[in-house]
């Protein structure tokens, strides 16, 4: 089966981000025998400059035809481009992994964990009004139906890692008792129908010091919206920065799948961003298909992904970031070369 793939390169760093994380998609279909026609499409900064508008219907009638997203860093646009994206295809739930690799300046080298956070609601629904030019109101929307299935979406993902099954749910329902204390609510409605999988909750102000000081201990993170964006870029830093965190907008129908950071303006045209954060997405996005479409084929390939860019980094074969000397594209060219040579 032939998959294919709406791809948007982005702005700032994004089209370089692209073309390194293509090299090692080439690598893994030559090695692997999957099937994928990327098929590149305008949105952002730039097509806005050019076009007038972030976000063309014809981008958005291309990825309709698609079988799933790949998109790059997206700058001051990107409300208008993955938030809109992720509301007109209901993709509720942002998993964020966050885990140490080997070469990598980590807190610590056994940190495992993922987030998984509500992408539809909550503040970023964007519902703000001007009472008077002094007050300004912002609505906190929060449903049971949102609740529910992200925290459904939590507790299946604690199954399917098998570690350490366990789902931390997030909130503020101390304060905020009507919109956290139905999030909170729900969640344990959910966690009794999981007996196999542990739950525990925390209020997100010791939760941010707790990433900090244990993140070991966590597995499966469930929490709101704005919250969870704040605490899986924290997160992040704990295992080497934003240029190792990948995430997916993921539905129950379609995904798009994406660096987590910004474009990086002031990197530009300067190769030394770090490419992991886009093949990590890559390598989400092919997990994703394997389990939509039941292919083995697809997690293989997301394996050989993670393993070649495992071996690169062991080896030192980084940006300057990371104490290494390759450019953007070199790393991308390092790691398709390993997975060229892998074992099949």
């Amino acid at each position: 089966m032939k998959y294919k793939v709406a791809l948007i390169p982005g702005d700032g760093i994004g089209p370089e981000l692209t073309e390194t994380t293509l090299i090692v998609m080439n690598a893994v279909q030559k090695k692997i025998g999957i099937k994928l026609e990327f098929v590149e499409l305008e949105a952002g900064d730039s097509c806005l400059e050019k076009r007038g508008i972030a976000l063309p219907e014809e981008t958005v009638d291309a990825i309709k035809r698609s079988h799933v997203c790949l998109k790059g860093p997206v700058g001051e646009t990107a409300a208008d481009v993955i938030v809109r994206l992720r509301m007109m295809f209901d993709l509720y739930a942002n998993i964020r992994p966050i885990k140490s690799y080997p070469g990598v300046p980590c807190l610590r080298n056994d940190i495992d964990l993922v987030f998984v956070r509500e992408n539809t609601e909550g503040l970023y629904k964007g519902f703000e009004f001007n009472l008077n030019d002094d007050v300004t109101v912002g609505l906190r929307v929060i449903t049971r139906r949102g609740c529910q299935r992200i925290a459904r979406k939590a507790f299946e993902l604690a199954l399917k890692r098998n570690k350490k099954k366990k789902v931390t749910a997030i909130h503020k329902a101390n304060v905020m008792k009507k919109t956290c204390g139905l999030f909170a609510q729900v969640c344990r409605e959910v966690a009794r129908e999981y007996p196999d999988v542990s739950f525990n909750e925390q209020y997100v102000d010791a939760a941010s010091m707790r990433l900090i000081k244990e993140p070991q201990k966590y597995d499966v993170i469930v929490t709101t919206n704005m919250f969870g964006d704040i605490l899986s870029d924290e997160a992040a830093q704990l295992v080497g920065g934003l240029g190792m965190a990948p995430g997916g907008n993921v539905g129950d129908d379609f995904a798009i799948f994406e660096p987590v950071h910004g474009s990086a303006p002031t990197r530009v045209g300067k190769h030394t961003a770090n490419p992991c954060s886009m093949m990590l997405a890559a390598k989400m996005m092919l997990e994703w298909l394997s389990e939509r479409y039941g292919d083995p084929l697809c997690l293989k390939a997301a394996e050989s992904v993670e393993w070649g860019m495992s071996q690169v980094l062991k080896e030192g074969l980084t940006i300057p970031d990371f104490g290494g000397n390759l450019k953007t594209m070199e790393m991308g060219e390092a790691i398709a070369q390993k997975i060229a040579e892998m074992r099949s």
